[in-house]
């Protein structure tokens, strides 16, 4: 058909564009003249294509249609008008002109809402269903027949922004497009509008008086123009970004009187809280000053000033180049000053898209979002806005952190002690706290805040909003990877301090804490970075519907809100394991630290906010397993618990998890790893392997060989050698450079492993050297050698998690005995076997019954190989590819065409 598409943006655009993809031919396009300069859209993309463009200032005058502007029309020889978004009176001459008439684009479901402003008052009166109507235009305003409607549910909420975005304009395009084909194929209904609903706006009365969901209505029903305002303070103030999700916010603040309400609001920390007169709140995040500035509600009191950064060359530069950007989108404006405002220049919503996009592209794909134009509207507070974007800053300057500050290892360490709650750190509820220890001296380190059952409540409805409403759900995997990058870098550039601060409060070696501790906490959250944008599903072919065809597809997408549950042992280090994966997979996260062992989880928490992970991503929590962790694994929104620990605790987590919501569960408990050395290995290596799966770490580690065998006719040899090496290891400060053995972890373990040994001697276990306390201050504990255990002893069969070596003997060349008797343990976390020949290291490692075999090595984990156990030792895994599969879930999804 020949086509008349008259209307303007970006709407009008793509509805020409995909008209001419579908082969008809646009004989000529009427639009808005240019302002300022700018041509619109629709106007641009026609003349791209030689097709005629017409813009005409009006097309009548005092009632009656202009006849030269009627004739240039008439020229064209159009048989349909397209209008997809008119602001322009069109007049009845050009209306019926074409033999199949004109039909226009209406962005409610006639006959509700006709006139201007449809979108705003499809939420302002809390319509559950929105949508659009196409119809045929008449002499009436908006009440020509039915062509084509289509409908969307309207979410909590939905702004006019994110409606349009997400349903109107898309689904529109396609309606249209829908619509002249009807007509083309002679098919298009003529459905007369009923009267009865039918509704007209005019002039909207403010009012405060009402009930939290009409507050919130009216706020988001004006978002973002033209803003819904009110007066407080003896200023107007208008309201943008509300929700009425406020699941564990206090009303805790300063009061806001504002006229006319039902009682006064309430200035917090994340915003301000207004009541509705049915007592339910609502928060509004963003307030607009009389001025014309944009703050965050939580700093209406405060100001949102800070002190201006000093910009490096480098920034100069880039502050030059955004300059420029300013003046190509503000033609009008002679010279962009730092006073100059965006928006008062004459840009409009469709500018603040092309800045976004031009600052990106200039600032190499910095994070920046059309809402961070409207908080910064004047040219010198956006450059500052990006300067402390890309410094990594932006987020954190908003949240005040009390750090506990120590001279450590030639450092000043900066260590936050309070819970981390949604961004901010924060006092536990009733202000409750705990001393936690250093391990080499036995001092109090700190006080650090106690969760309590309510603060998981808050943690847990925080990352709710985080995953269901915020950024994190709604930027690409690729940026998600970025912010995961960036969080990586950040923790290596503090590495020293993560270590110094490990060492302090775990009493990890700092040698070993820079490499192990920190530095695989570094590798575990780049790996997963890699893994963001490469996390997809497959297409399944399957038996067709016949005649009709189907295409099956499944999709890998986050679980929700996880709890990770993470031990003592390696702080950081644990809670990467668990964490990058599950961030990786786009999950939100509340995590509890070891009660003793807080401080380094804590660190980690601000340096998320460094990197500019969204608010109520991270959450941390540290207190008790029986508060923190049994309320996680009862919570019905936590949809996934990892945890490693006992499997005593584990089992109750589970027993927990099934009983709550079903919970998908991941475990990594107990072990009591075998390690078999054959008599024809390298020996000097399987002494120094053989040190390293017991002593490492102090014993304190979860794939510590918690049992040697070792064949008879090396046997004296090797307990010889390794008597030796122990005699040798340094015990002392985990700070100084030449020690390797710190102290035990807490007071409590280093008790257990006393008694442990005891245990040990009384059932007739040969004690070759330790066993015992070092006499000095702090929890340090011998390295210990047991030999002679028979399989029925206590220590044969429990795990001590500490450095004592057990040594079982076994007969020459009897594999399958040894293999047995390796197996007789309800754990399998991990196994060894050191042997020079091939064909018996195969066959003993396809018969071990663990998750994980070393062969002629110990220890040697790696970012990218599974980790888990099996038996009782739990299941799950941990790092690798298929650690992503325990936070994400999938989904099928079956067409028919």
């Amino acid at each position: 058909m020949k086509i008349a598409v008259i209307g303007q943006s970006l709407f009008g655009q793509e509805v020409y564009c995909h008209l001419r993809k579908e082969g008809h031919e646009v004989v000529g396009v009427f639009t808005v003249p240019d302002k300022d300069g700018k041509a619109d859209p629709l106007g641009l993309e026609a003349e791209k294509d030689g097709v005629p463009v017409f813009k005409f200032p009006r097309w009548r005058v005092k009632g009656q249609a202009l006849p030269e502007v009627v004739a240039k029309y008439q020229a064209l020889g159009a048989e349909l008008n397209v209008l997809p978004f008119c602001s322009q009176f069109i007049p009845m001459e050009v209306i019926r002109a074409p033999s199949h008439g004109s039909i226009i684009y209406h962005p409610s479901l006639l006959p509700r809402h006709r006139g201007a402003s449809a979108i705003n008052w499809t939420l302002i009166h809390g319509d559950k269903k929105g949508g659009f109507t196409i119809f045929w235009a008449d002499d009436g305003l908006d009440t020509g027949d039915l062509l084509l409607q289509k409908e969307c549910e309207i979410l909590p909420d939905d702004t006019v922004s994110t409606l349009y975005n997400r349903f109107l304009f898309p689904e529109g395009i396609k309606g249209m497009v829908q619509a002249v084909r009807l007509i083309a194929e002679g098919k298009a209904p003529r459905l007369p509008q009923p009267e009865e609903g039918a509704t007209y706006e005019g002039i909207q009365k403010k009012e405060t008086a009402k009930s939290a969901e009409a507050i919130h209505n009216w706020i988001r029903g004006n978002d973002k123009v033209p803003g819904a305002w009110t007066e407080a303070c003896g200023q107007k103030l208008t309201f943008f970004n509300s929700t009425l999700n406020t699941a564990g916010l206090l009303p805790e603040g300063e009061d806001l009187p504002i006229p006319g309400a039902h009682r006064p609001g309430v200035v917090t920390k994340v915003g301000l809280i207004l009541f509705g007169n049915d007592d339910r709140m609502l928060l509004v995040k963003n307030i607009q000053l009389e001025d014309g500035k944009m703050i965050p509600a939580s700093h209406f009191f405060t100001g949102a000033e800070s002190s201006a950064l000093e910009l490096s060359e480098e920034e100069l530069v880039m502050a030059e180049a955004v300059r420029s950007a300013w003046k190509r989108i503000l033609p009008s404006v002679l010279e962009v000053e730092e006073s100059t405002d965006f928006f008062k220049s004459g840009a409009a919503s469709v500018d603040v898209v092309r800045l976004v996009e031009e600052v990106k592209e200039l600032c190499d794909g910095l994070e920046l979002e059309n809402e961070d134009v409207y908080m910064a509207t004047t040219f010198g507070d956006f450059i500052q806005l990006l300067v402390r974007k890309l410094r990594g800053g932006d987020e954190a300057s908003e949240c005040i952190i009390d750090y506990v500050e120590k001279a450590v290892n030639k450092l000043t360490l900066q260590m936050p002690h309070q819970l981390f709650i949604g961004g901010m750190f924060v006092d536990a509820e009733g202000a409750k706290t705990y001393e936690t220890i250093n391990p080499t001296d036995g001092n109090v380190i700190c006080q650090v805040s106690l969760a309590q059952v309510s603060d998981v409540d808050k943690a847990v409805a925080a990352a709710k909003d985080a995953f269901e409403n915020g950024l994190w759900g709604k930027i690409s995997a690729r940026d998600r990877g970025r912010l995961l990058y960036r969080l990586a870098d950040l923790m290596e550039q503090h590495q020293e301090e993560l270590a110094t601060i490990e060492a302090l409060d775990a009493g990890a070696v700092y040698t070993l804490a820079l490499k192990t501790h920190v530095g695989m906490s570094i590798q575990t959250f780049r790996y997963f970075a890699g893994w963001c944008d490469k996390i997809q599903g497959s297409t399944i072919p399957i038996n067709h519907a016949r005649p009709n065809r189907n295409l099956t597809l499944t999709k890998k997408e986050p679980i929700g809100v996880c709890g990770i549950v993470i031990p003592w042992n390696y702080p950081l280090m644990m809670l990467s394991w668990k964490t990058a994966a599950c961030l990786a997979a786009g999950n939100t996260v509340v995590i509890k630290p070891a009660q003793v062992t807080p401080l380094t989880a804590l660190k980690f928490a601000e340096l998320t906010l460094k990197a500019g992970i969204p608010k109520g991503v991270v959450n941390i929590l540290p207190g008790s397993g029986s508060l923190v962790g049994q309320r996680l694994s009862d919570h019905p929104d936590v949809r996934k618990i990892g945890f490693t620990g006992s499997t005593e605790v584990g089992k109750h987590i589970m027993k927990s998890c099934a009983l709550s919501n079903v919970k998908k569960v991941s475990l990594e408990l107990g072990g009591k790893s075998p390690l078999i050395i054959f008599a024809d290995c390298d020996l000097s290596k399987a002494v120094q392997m053989g040190m390293s799966s017991v002593f490492f770490n102090k014993g304190e580690n979860c794939i510590a060989a918690g049992r040697l065998f070792v064949e008879d006719s090396i046997h004296d040899q090797f307990v010889q050698k390794v008597v030796e090496e122990v005699k040798k290891m340094k015990i002392g400060n985990p700070l100084d450079r030449d020690t390797n053995h710190g102290p035990q972890n807490h007071q409590a373990h280093l008790q257990k492993l006393v008694e442990y040994c005891q245990h040990g001697v009384e059932e007739g276990a040969t004690l070759v050297c330790g066993g015992h306390q070092v006499p000095r201050p702090g929890f340090f504990f011998e390295p210990t050698v047991f030999t002679d255990v028979e399989d029925h002893m206590f220590i044969a069969k429990e795990e001590s998690f500490g450095p004592i070596m057990i040594i079982s003997r076994f007969a020459d060349g009897d594999v399958d005995t040894v293999l047995s008797r390796a197996n007789a343990t309800e754990f399998g976390l991990a196994s060894g076997v050191f042997t020079r020949d091939l064909n018996r290291a195969l066959y003993v490692s396809d018969r071990l019954e663990a998750g994980t075999v070393f062969v002629n090595t110990y220890n040697k984990t790696d970012v990218a190989a599974p980790f888990g156990g099996f038996k009782q030792s739990g299941f799950g895994k941990d790092l690798g590819e298929v650690a992503l599969n325990e936070y994400l879930r999938v989904k099928t999804v079956t067409f028919e065409y």
